[in-house]
Protein backbone atom coordinates (compact mmCIF):
# COMPACT_ATOMS: atom_id res chain seq x y z
CA UNK A 1 0.00 0.00 0.00
CA UNK A 2 1.24 3.22 -0.98
CA UNK A 3 2.35 6.18 2.12
CA UNK A 4 -0.11 8.45 0.14
CA UNK A 5 -2.82 5.60 1.08
CA UNK A 6 -1.52 4.67 4.25
CA UNK A 7 -2.33 7.84 5.99
CA UNK A 8 -5.71 7.96 4.12
CA UNK A 9 -6.87 5.29 6.35
CA UNK A 10 -6.03 7.46 9.00
CA UNK A 11 -8.00 10.25 8.27
CA UNK A 12 -11.18 10.96 10.34
CA UNK A 13 -14.93 10.90 9.24
CA UNK A 14 -16.35 14.14 8.97
CA UNK A 15 -19.18 14.61 11.54
CA UNK A 16 -22.19 13.74 9.17
CA UNK A 17 -20.74 9.82 8.99
CA UNK A 18 -21.84 9.80 12.91
CA UNK A 19 -24.21 7.65 13.39
CA UNK A 20 -26.99 7.61 16.69
CA UNK A 21 -27.60 4.38 18.68
CA UNK A 22 -30.33 2.58 17.49
CA UNK A 23 -33.50 3.35 19.71
CA UNK A 24 -37.33 2.93 19.34
CA UNK A 25 -39.81 0.80 20.78
CA UNK A 26 -40.08 -1.43 17.84
CA UNK A 27 -36.08 -1.65 17.56
CA UNK A 28 -36.33 -2.84 21.21
CA UNK A 29 -38.97 -5.72 20.13
CA UNK A 30 -36.64 -6.97 16.85
CA UNK A 31 -33.84 -6.77 18.95
CA UNK A 32 -34.90 -8.91 21.37
CA UNK A 33 -36.45 -12.02 18.94
CA UNK A 34 -32.79 -11.51 17.52
CA UNK A 35 -31.11 -12.32 20.60
CA UNK A 36 -33.65 -15.16 21.71
CA UNK A 37 -33.77 -17.19 18.86
CA UNK A 38 -30.40 -16.61 17.56
CA UNK A 39 -31.66 -15.00 14.16
CA UNK A 40 -28.66 -13.67 11.61
CA UNK A 41 -29.27 -10.48 9.11
CA UNK A 42 -26.71 -8.50 7.43
CA UNK A 43 -28.04 -5.56 9.09
CA UNK A 44 -25.91 -6.79 12.17
CA UNK A 45 -23.05 -8.38 10.25
CA UNK A 46 -22.57 -6.16 8.22
CA UNK A 47 -22.71 -2.96 11.18
CA UNK A 48 -24.85 -1.47 8.59
CA UNK A 49 -25.60 2.34 10.56
CA UNK A 50 -28.88 2.17 9.64
CA UNK A 51 -29.80 -0.74 11.14
CA UNK A 52 -32.02 0.98 14.01
CA UNK A 53 -34.46 3.02 11.74
CA UNK A 54 -34.91 -0.15 9.64
CA UNK A 55 -35.65 -2.31 12.35
CA UNK A 56 -38.08 -0.45 13.74
CA UNK A 57 -39.59 0.57 10.27
CA UNK A 58 -40.34 -3.32 9.59
CA UNK A 59 -37.56 -3.93 7.38
CA UNK A 60 -34.28 -6.64 7.46
CA UNK A 61 -32.06 -7.86 4.99
CA UNK A 62 -31.26 -11.55 5.23
CA UNK A 63 -27.71 -12.62 3.17
CA UNK A 64 -28.27 -16.49 1.80
CA UNK A 65 -25.57 -19.03 -0.09
CA UNK A 66 -23.31 -18.65 2.97
CA UNK A 67 -20.69 -16.12 4.08
CA UNK A 68 -17.81 -17.09 1.91
CA UNK A 69 -17.90 -15.62 -1.49
CA UNK A 70 -16.47 -16.85 -5.03
CA UNK A 71 -15.48 -13.24 -5.93
CA UNK A 72 -12.84 -10.69 -4.55
CA UNK A 73 -14.65 -7.06 -4.68
CA UNK A 74 -12.10 -4.66 -3.61
CA UNK A 75 -14.90 -2.92 -1.50
CA UNK A 76 -16.44 -6.05 0.32
CA UNK A 77 -15.14 -7.10 3.30
CA UNK A 78 -17.04 -10.48 2.65
CA UNK A 79 -15.11 -13.09 2.92
CA UNK A 80 -13.29 -15.13 -0.42
CA UNK A 81 -12.72 -18.60 -1.15
CA UNK A 82 -14.32 -21.82 -1.66
CA UNK A 83 -17.51 -21.59 -0.45
CA UNK A 84 -19.26 -24.31 1.21
CA UNK A 85 -22.00 -26.79 -0.10
CA UNK A 86 -25.17 -25.49 -0.46
CA UNK A 87 -27.52 -25.90 2.93
CA UNK A 88 -30.99 -26.88 1.69
CA UNK A 89 -32.40 -26.09 4.67
CA UNK A 90 -31.98 -22.44 4.15
CA UNK A 91 -34.82 -21.00 2.26
CA UNK A 92 -37.02 -22.39 5.86
CA UNK A 93 -34.88 -20.92 8.16
CA UNK A 94 -34.73 -17.64 6.72
CA UNK A 95 -38.82 -17.62 6.51
CA UNK A 96 -39.06 -18.61 10.10
CA UNK A 97 -36.95 -15.66 10.97
CA UNK A 98 -39.08 -13.24 8.98
CA UNK A 99 -41.93 -14.96 10.82
CA UNK A 100 -40.45 -14.22 13.93
CA UNK A 101 -39.21 -11.16 13.77
CA UNK A 102 -42.56 -9.97 12.13
CA UNK A 103 -40.40 -8.26 9.23
CA UNK A 104 -42.97 -6.51 7.09
CA UNK A 105 -40.38 -5.91 3.76
CA UNK A 106 -37.55 -8.50 3.47
CA UNK A 107 -34.42 -7.38 1.37
CA UNK A 108 -33.06 -10.75 0.36
CA UNK A 109 -29.10 -10.80 -0.88
CA UNK A 110 -26.33 -13.19 -1.20
CA UNK A 111 -22.69 -13.91 -1.89
CA UNK A 112 -22.02 -14.86 -5.48
CA UNK A 113 -21.72 -18.35 -6.41
CA UNK A 114 -20.20 -18.88 -9.90
CA UNK A 115 -19.15 -22.00 -8.17
CA UNK A 116 -22.64 -23.39 -8.93
CA UNK A 117 -24.01 -24.00 -12.35
CA UNK A 118 -27.34 -22.43 -10.94
CA UNK A 119 -25.15 -19.28 -9.83
CA UNK A 120 -27.78 -20.11 -6.34
CA UNK A 121 -30.42 -19.22 -8.27
CA UNK A 122 -32.68 -22.06 -7.01
CA UNK A 123 -32.47 -21.59 -3.60
CA UNK A 124 -32.76 -17.83 -4.15
CA UNK A 125 -36.37 -19.12 -6.26
CA UNK A 126 -37.00 -21.42 -2.99
CA UNK A 127 -36.60 -18.63 -0.24
CA UNK A 128 -38.91 -16.24 -2.58
CA UNK A 129 -41.55 -19.16 -2.22
CA UNK A 130 -40.82 -20.19 1.50
CA UNK A 131 -41.17 -16.63 2.82
CA UNK A 132 -44.24 -15.94 1.10
CA UNK A 133 -45.83 -19.55 2.37
CA UNK A 134 -45.22 -19.04 6.16
CA UNK A 135 -45.50 -14.60 5.55
CA UNK A 136 -47.68 -13.94 2.79
CA UNK A 137 -48.67 -10.00 3.74
CA UNK A 138 -44.32 -9.48 3.56
CA UNK A 139 -42.80 -7.63 0.44
CA UNK A 140 -39.58 -8.49 -0.83
CA UNK A 141 -36.82 -7.17 -2.19
CA UNK A 142 -34.14 -9.57 -3.69
CA UNK A 143 -30.51 -8.11 -4.49
CA UNK A 144 -29.27 -10.27 -6.74
CA UNK A 145 -25.79 -11.11 -8.25
CA UNK A 146 -25.14 -11.12 -12.21
CA UNK A 147 -25.66 -14.89 -12.39
CA UNK A 148 -21.83 -14.35 -14.32
CA UNK A 149 -24.43 -13.68 -17.37
CA UNK A 150 -26.38 -17.10 -17.40
CA UNK A 151 -29.55 -15.61 -18.48
CA UNK A 152 -31.24 -18.84 -17.95
CA UNK A 153 -30.63 -18.50 -14.12
CA UNK A 154 -31.77 -14.70 -13.63
CA UNK A 155 -35.40 -15.97 -15.62
CA UNK A 156 -35.70 -17.51 -12.03
CA UNK A 157 -35.52 -14.61 -10.68
CA UNK A 158 -38.02 -13.08 -13.30
CA UNK A 159 -40.53 -16.17 -13.10
CA UNK A 160 -40.45 -16.26 -9.04
CA UNK A 161 -41.30 -12.26 -9.21
CA UNK A 162 -40.08 -10.48 -6.14
CA UNK A 163 -41.94 -7.09 -5.69
CA UNK A 164 -38.63 -5.49 -6.39
CA UNK A 165 -35.37 -6.58 -7.78
CA UNK A 166 -31.85 -5.10 -7.14
CA UNK A 167 -28.81 -5.26 -8.72
CA UNK A 168 -25.86 -2.84 -7.53
CA UNK A 169 -23.54 -1.29 -10.38
CA UNK A 170 -21.62 -0.32 -6.99
CA UNK A 171 -19.31 1.95 -9.11
CA UNK A 172 -18.44 4.33 -12.05
CA UNK A 173 -17.38 2.05 -15.49
CA UNK A 174 -13.65 3.32 -15.28
CA UNK A 175 -13.24 1.99 -12.14
CA UNK A 176 -15.42 -1.30 -12.00
CA UNK A 177 -12.11 -3.37 -12.73
CA UNK A 178 -10.36 -2.53 -9.15
CA UNK A 179 -13.75 -2.24 -7.26
CA UNK A 180 -15.32 -5.18 -8.96
CA UNK A 181 -12.71 -7.78 -9.97
CA UNK A 182 -14.41 -10.25 -11.74
CA UNK A 183 -17.91 -8.03 -12.48
CA UNK A 184 -18.62 -5.87 -15.88
CA UNK A 185 -20.15 -3.06 -16.00
CA UNK A 186 -21.99 -3.58 -19.37
CA UNK A 187 -22.76 -7.22 -18.15
CA UNK A 188 -24.86 -5.88 -14.51
CA UNK A 189 -26.52 -2.94 -17.19
CA UNK A 190 -27.95 -5.80 -19.45
CA UNK A 191 -29.06 -7.46 -16.33
CA UNK A 192 -31.13 -4.62 -15.50
CA UNK A 193 -32.49 -4.45 -18.65
CA UNK A 194 -32.98 -8.04 -18.78
CA UNK A 195 -35.11 -7.34 -15.44
CA UNK A 196 -37.09 -4.57 -16.94
CA UNK A 197 -37.93 -6.20 -19.75
CA UNK A 198 -39.28 -9.17 -17.65
CA UNK A 199 -41.50 -6.80 -16.16
CA UNK A 200 -39.80 -6.28 -12.70
CA UNK A 201 -39.42 -3.25 -10.74
CA UNK A 202 -35.61 -2.75 -10.82
CA UNK A 203 -33.00 -0.86 -8.72
CA UNK A 204 -29.37 -0.13 -8.58
CA UNK A 205 -27.03 1.54 -6.53
CA UNK A 206 -23.61 3.14 -6.47
CA UNK A 207 -20.60 3.90 -4.26
CA UNK A 208 -19.32 7.36 -4.23
CA UNK A 209 -16.10 8.28 -2.76
CA UNK A 210 -13.40 5.84 -4.79
CA UNK A 211 -12.13 8.44 -6.63
CA UNK A 212 -15.11 9.06 -9.01
CA UNK A 213 -15.47 12.53 -10.75
CA UNK A 214 -18.99 14.09 -10.66
CA UNK A 215 -18.78 13.77 -14.37
CA UNK A 216 -18.60 10.63 -14.20
CA UNK A 217 -21.48 10.00 -11.24
CA UNK A 218 -23.85 11.41 -13.77
CA UNK A 219 -22.65 9.47 -16.42
CA UNK A 220 -23.26 6.38 -14.44
CA UNK A 221 -26.60 7.38 -13.22
CA UNK A 222 -27.70 8.20 -17.10
CA UNK A 223 -26.71 4.73 -18.07
CA UNK A 224 -28.89 3.22 -14.99
CA UNK A 225 -32.16 5.41 -17.03
CA UNK A 226 -30.69 4.51 -20.23
CA UNK A 227 -31.86 0.53 -19.41
CA UNK A 228 -35.22 1.81 -17.00
CA UNK A 229 -33.93 1.35 -13.82
CA UNK A 230 -36.84 3.01 -11.45
CA UNK A 231 -34.97 3.27 -7.97
CA UNK A 232 -31.44 4.86 -7.29
CA UNK A 233 -29.26 4.49 -4.10
CA UNK A 234 -26.16 6.95 -3.40
CA UNK A 235 -23.79 6.13 -0.34
CA UNK A 236 -20.60 7.09 0.89
CA UNK A 237 -17.77 4.33 0.17
CA UNK A 238 -16.36 3.36 3.65
CA UNK A 239 -13.06 0.97 3.91
CA UNK A 240 -13.94 -2.16 5.58
CA UNK A 241 -10.09 -3.20 6.56
CA UNK A 242 -7.25 -1.67 5.60
CA UNK A 243 -6.67 -4.55 3.15
CA UNK A 244 -9.41 -3.05 1.41
CA UNK A 245 -9.55 -0.20 -1.24
CA UNK A 246 -9.34 3.52 0.54
CA UNK A 247 -11.69 5.97 0.58
CA UNK A 248 -10.26 8.73 -1.97
CA UNK A 249 -13.22 11.25 -0.92
CA UNK A 250 -16.11 12.32 1.51
CA UNK A 251 -18.47 13.65 -0.17
CA UNK A 252 -20.68 16.34 1.18
CA UNK A 253 -24.14 16.06 1.91
CA UNK A 254 -24.57 19.08 -0.12
CA UNK A 255 -22.96 16.97 -2.95
CA UNK A 256 -25.59 13.92 -2.26
CA UNK A 257 -28.50 16.49 -2.43
CA UNK A 258 -27.32 17.70 -5.61
CA UNK A 259 -27.59 13.94 -7.34
CA UNK A 260 -30.62 13.53 -5.60
CA UNK A 261 -32.01 16.07 -7.08
CA UNK A 262 -30.61 15.42 -10.50
CA UNK A 263 -32.21 11.73 -10.12
CA UNK A 264 -35.63 12.60 -10.12
CA UNK A 265 -34.87 15.14 -12.75
CA UNK A 266 -33.47 11.89 -15.16
CA UNK A 267 -36.84 10.49 -14.05
CA UNK A 268 -35.91 7.70 -11.47
CA UNK A 269 -39.21 6.84 -9.42
CA UNK A 270 -37.58 7.23 -6.71
CA UNK A 271 -33.81 8.14 -5.23
CA UNK A 272 -31.76 7.53 -2.00
CA UNK A 273 -28.67 9.60 -1.72
CA UNK A 274 -27.02 10.61 1.51
CA UNK A 275 -23.45 9.64 2.98
CA UNK A 276 -24.94 6.95 5.43
CA UNK A 277 -27.26 5.31 2.51
CA UNK A 278 -27.19 1.93 1.64
CA UNK A 279 -28.39 -0.30 -0.66
CA UNK A 280 -31.48 -1.63 1.85
CA UNK A 281 -31.99 1.77 3.35
CA UNK A 282 -35.84 2.80 3.68
CA UNK A 283 -36.33 0.07 1.49
CA UNK A 284 -39.99 0.07 2.31
CA UNK A 285 -40.87 2.91 0.45
CA UNK A 286 -39.53 1.72 -2.82
CA UNK A 287 -42.95 -0.55 -3.42
CA UNK A 288 -44.58 2.84 -4.44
Amino acid sequence: MSEQNQIQTKISKPKWLRVKLPTGENYREVRRLVDQHKLHTICESGSCPNMGECWGEGTATFMILGNICTRSCGFCAVKTGRPNAVDLKEPERVAESVKLMKVKHAVLTSVDRDDLKDGGSIIWVQTVESIRRSSPSTTLETLIPDFAGKWDNLQRIIDVAPEIVSHNLETVRRLTKAVRIQAKYDRSLELLFRLKKGGMKTKSGVMLGLGESSDEVIETMEDLRNVKVDILTLGQYLQPTPKHLPVADFITPEKFLEYKELGFKMGFKYVESGPLVRSSYRAEKHLF
